[in-house]
């Protein structure tokens, strides 16, 4: 009954996972070559990018970054074993988050358009000066 149960709770997240995000794939890094590399789906908010990995026991987001902290660093084509699990169209590109590199950094990949949706959503944030200030 316990297998039942657990089997159908790790269905029931790939299948919300899958139904109400854009598919990403993320890594934490450092990472070797090849590794590290999670399937999952990202939500877009007005102040944080939610990744949900796909199978995860969480009920919440598996990482969030904020969208004023995110630093967008180069991008590169899926090498190596990556192929396997990547189509060889799929955009890589490394993100920073946190104040002056002290923060985490990752690698995501994901298909040009959207790349191109990612890359809209961080260009669409609003400049540091425009920011209101807590009340005092």
């Amino acid at each position: 009954m316990a297998g039942v149960i657990l089997v159908g709770f790790v269905g029931y997240r790939m299948w919300l996972v899958r139904r109400a995000g854009t598919p990403m794939l993320l890594r934490p890094l450092p990472a070797n070559a090849d590794e590290g590399w999670r399937h999952g789906a990202v939500h877009y908010t007005d102040d944080a990018l939610l990744y949900y990995r796909l199978t995860s026991w969480r009920t919440g987001p598996s990482v969030s970054l904020s969208r004023r902290r995110i630093d967008v660093g180069r991008r590169r084509a899926p090498v190596g074993t990556e192929l396997e699990i990547m189509d060889d169209d799929f955009v890589v590109t490394e993100v920073g988050v946190g104040r002056g590199g002290r923060g985490a950094s990752y690698e995501l990949a994901m298909a040009p358009e959207l790349m191109t949706a990612f890359q809209s959503w961080i260009e669409a944030r609003s400049p540091k000066r425009a920011r209101r200030r807590p009340a005092a």
